[in-house]
């Protein structure tokens, strides 16, 4: 398999600016064979939310984190010095995430990168042999979490989304008793996000920072030129290179309603709202509702609030159930239950602990054999896909400004060729990961 750009094109540029290989020896999972007990290696890309996924994974028994990378030299330098602290390692802080790919002792990529990267870094990550943990959402367009799938199951890769809902103990028994029929019949499901972002304003066209290789960074992303108010976090506003409050925060309410009502993909999907709060140059809606309809009569509904903080049952994040016998609330980590007269029947807290999904996700690397996984992970690469889906049908059905037409078995779009225009973005030819489907 042939990685974007060569390794002597990589070393040639990286010169003698390429880090020395780290004192401590790492051996491969893969090299010495199954044990439970084995130590597995792991590179981590992105160091916003990776500087988190990074401390987890280096906490877990038998795991170590190797690379640190980010396309920001100062954000990697840093993530290696937070990470030192807790087992007295170093991992090695790097700009190109194709170091960890090339390189034989790493067992996983973590990707935390933007969203445009979501995608192509898996896809190379299998291609080259690594076990992939994958930031939400997993792709930033629905061909592109397609071929996700097809490649984890080409290369018997586990590959898991971070959406760690699907790992929580009260969060799996809330949905269990939604499944056993503890308020009936299901048949709709509501979502929602509530926040207070500021304004992004204006931004100008200025040269990158000097410590962002802003090259990199745009990686599969056809060029623009860099603007001041793009980075470290605004990125998520604009349809280039994010999915707006849908793809950043919503996949994970919507996730737990597909989970719950037990479906996959919808028959229709309506959106509607806009950039209401602030005029500047964020493309992606403050406000913003999002209904999906599904063969034997279920529906979900999420609603998105980026600049108001007050949102569905008083709290800023949440997923109901409504059956014919009751309603169940989930809140972040746990959930209540209320009899068909909506009287509370049980209020049950639950931890919000990431250590599960982590745990869970290196319990089926180390079950991974010479045939491929021998598990399904908590959140299999196919179930993120679903759900992600989701989320990319609402914002074009956003963008098109109309009502679109699924098919239930594919959740493509029926008849509808401008929408469909929208299912695959665009790549630089350098990190197009189509280009050896």
């Amino acid at each position: 398999m042939t990685l974007p750009h060569s390794r002597r094109q990589f070393i040639k540029r990286s010169g003698a600016a390429a880090i020395a290989t780290s004192a401590i020896t790492f051996a491969s999972v893969r090299a010495r064979g199954e044990s439970p007990n084995e130590k597995v290696v792991v590179g981590v890309m992105g160091m916003s939310r990776g500087l988190h996924l990074a401390a987890g994974f280096e906490k877990q028994a038998n795991c170590a984190v190797k690379y640190v990378c980010d396309t920001d030299s100062g954000r990697a330098n840093q993530g290696a010095v937070n990470i030192e602290k807790i087992k007295n390692h170093k991992p090695q802080p790097i700009a190109d995430f194709r170091r960890i790919l090339d390189d034989p002792e790493i067992d996983v990529l973590i990707c935390a990168a933007p969203n445009h990267w979501h995608a192509p870094a898996t896809i190379f990550a299998c291609r080259a042999g690594k076990h992939v943990y994958v930031e939400k959402p997993c792709s930033h367009s629905p061909a592109e979490s397609e071929l996700m799938v097809a490649e984890a199951r080409k290369h018997k890769r586990v590959v898991q989304m971070g959406n760690q809902r699907r790992s929580w103990p009260k969060i799996i028994e809330a949905i269990e008793l939604v499944k056993a029929g503890e308020i009936g019949r299901v048949s709709y499901s509501r979502a929602w996000y509530a926040n207070t972002r500021p304004t992004i304003g204006r931004g100008q066209l200025v040269d990158p920072p000097k410590e962002l290789d802003y090259e990199l960074w745009q990686g599969p992303a056809p060029r623009r030129p860099y603007r001041s108010n793009l980075t470290p976090y605004n990125w998520h506003w604009f349809w280039h290179y994010g999915g707006g409050e849908l793809g950043n925060n919503g996949i994970h309410a919507i996730d737990l309603s597909r989970w719950g009502l037990g479906v996959d993909y919808p028959t229709r999907v309506t959106a509607a709202g806009g950039r209401y709060a602030f005029d500047d140059d964020q493309e992606t809606p403050d406000t913003m509702m999002v209904t999906c309809d599904f063969p034997d009569k279920k529906s979900i509904f999420w609603e998105g609030l980026s600049c108001n903080r007050r949102g569905i049952e008083g709290d800023s994040f949440g997923v109901t159930f409504h059956g014919d016998k009751g309603t169940l609330v989930l809140n972040s980590s746990g959930y209540t239950r209320f009899d068909s007269t909506n009287r509370e029947k049980a209020k049950v807290p639950g931890p919000a602990d990431d250590t599960p999904h982590f745990a869970n996700f290196l319990d089926c690397v180390r079950a991974c054999g010479k045939d491929g996984p021998t598990k399904l992970s908590n959140s299999d690469i196919e179930g993120g896909h679903k759900s992600t889906m989701l989320c990319h049908l609402g914002n074009i059905a956003y963008r098109t400004g109309r009502a679109l037409q699924c098919d239930a078995k594919t959740g493509r779009i029926k008849d509808d060729d401008e929408a469909m225009k929208l299912w695959k973005r665009e790549y630089d030819p350098k990190f197009d990961p189509f280009k050896d489907a």
